[in-house]
């Protein structure tokens, strides 16, 4: 069972996504919010494994909630549910500690198939936040990126992970355990001052051709 919990001010909107959540199986929200103070205090007592979270709420903002609960809780997977396509939006929610991205016209599916993504290891976002972070990547970089100081292993890993596959795909294709992926991740996000597989892929695509 996956636990859920959402933070979004409008309340048909909280609704919809507790009722889409609930309906499936092997899903279960355990909390939703309007605004980040009832986030930050509910949040880290129940400990649900994904937070479904808006960037514009009442008071904090999504994006600074979502950095309060990352430091209470590192380990806690954060979609961030927005109707805003922006670029700066994207990229402060990834640093902050959000693993995906989603537009709030996305189907029940596709959020159901982002929190099963996310609480594997994958880090969703949709068609479109997907492409405008590739143009993001195409654009050249003037300093030389940190990945040369990964190992040759390290570097095989990251080069999965930004093909798209999760842990548990990576394990298998190099004939370790899951455990050793992520404890290679956790040093790959060392080396390179990350805190995320979106920040770390990054930073691959960067590296010299």
């Amino acid at each position: 069972m996956i636990t859920v919990a959402i933070v979004e001010d409008n309340p048909n909107i909280r609704h919809s996504l507790r009722e889409w959540v609930d309906s499936a199986p092997g899903y279960k929200c355990i909390c939703d919010c309007d605004n980040a103070e009832t986030a930050l205090k509910e949040i880290p007592r129940l400990k649900p494994d994904v937070v479904l979270m808006d960037i514009h709420l009442p008071g904090e903002s999504g994006i600074a909630c979502t950095a309060r609960l990352k430091s209470m809780m590192p380990k806690l997977q954060v979609i961030v549910v927005t109707v805003y396509r922006d670029r700066d939006l994207l990229f402060q929610a990834l640093k902050a500690g959000a693993s995906g991205y989603l537009l709030k016209r996305s189907s029940p599916e596709e959020l159901l198939r982002a929190i099963s993504e996310v609480q594997s290891g994958g880090a969703p976002m949709t068609g479109e936040i997907a492409r405008m972070v590739v143009e993001t990547f195409q654009r050249p970089v003037a300093e030389t990126p940190a990945t040369s100081e990964l190992s040759a292993r390290e570097m095989e890993i990251l080069e999965m992970v930004a093909k798209g596959l999760t842990n548990k795909e990576i394990g298998p294709k190099l004939n370790i355990s899951y455990d050793t992926v992520r404890a290679h991740l956790r040093n790959i996000y060392e080396r390179l001052h990350v805190r995320c597989r979106a920040e770390a892929v990054m930073k691959y695509a960067q590296k010299p051709k």
